[in-house]
């Protein structure tokens, strides 16, 4: 699902306020690689072209059934939504700018982790949300909804994927750290069928509950007043 229908489907229509729009990733680090006969900067061009994005993560203001809310939304057809140090600053910034205005938060997953197209300045992004995210939680006690969608993996499932208030699933979402052949090479054992797939790990406590997409708005719309956040 795009990020684009997923606002359709979760933002009251004619409150949708985007952010940072114009954020674009630069190439840090000169990347190059024999096995890819296109640059980074060539490749992000072309995933522009092809998905009419920016970037791999949408951030923005909106009212959910007439609550006012901040929502990051992820895009898989965005270079597989990996995080680069432009969709790090982007949710840091919406993060930072619902804790000024006293707003609920919501961040949808859907990523294959971080970008190794930028090296080591797309891990810090994972420390530098969570840090937001403390400021926005411990201190000035507002309320986050995680929502992970198929397939949540690698550096946004190892920090903000997992740091919601209510960490909520979709049906049949694939949710990891590492994908099966990675853990399975790295040590020596078999991984069984469906053991990364959100009604197993669900089981195992992993999140709070899971929900289809249909009452998915009706859902949050309740947790939202059950934490003292009404419509306007």
């Amino acid at each position: 699902m795009s990020n684009s229908d997923r606002i359709e489907l979760s933002i009251d229509p004619g409150t949708w306020n985007p952010m940072d729009e114009d954020m674009v990733s630069m190439d840090p680090i000169e990347f190059h690689s024999e096995e890819e006969s296109e640059s980074y900067k060539n490749r992000m061009d072309s995933y522009q072209r092809k998905t009419g994005l920016t970037e791999a993560v949408q951030t923005g203001t909106g009212q959910l059934n007439g609550i006012p809310v901040a929502i990051g939304i992820m895009d898989f057809q965005f270079m597989g939504g990996s995080m680069g140090s432009v969709v790090g600053e982007k949710i840091t910034r919406l993060v930072e700018h619902a804790g000024n205005q006293l707003l609920p938060l919501i961040l949808v997953c859907a990523s294959g982790g971080a970008r190794m197209q930028e090296g080591s300045l797309s891990l810090m992004q994972m420390a530098k949300i969570s840090s937001a995210l403390y400021e926005y939680q411990k201190n000035k006690r507002l309320f986050y909804v995680s929502i992970l969608t198929s397939p949540t993996t690698g550096g946004v499932t190892a920090s903000f994927g997992m740091l919601g208030d209510i960490i909520i699933a979709e049906p049949d979402a694939y949710i990891a750290f590492a994908g099966k052949r990675v853990i399975e090479q790295t040590l020596n054992t078999t991984i069984p069928e469906g053991s990364q797939v959100a009604e197993y790990l669900f089981q195992k406590d992993l999140f709070d509950s899971i929900v289809p997409r249909n009452p998915l708005k009706g859902v949050l719309s309740e947790l939202f007043q059950l934490h003292a956040f009404f419509p306007l």
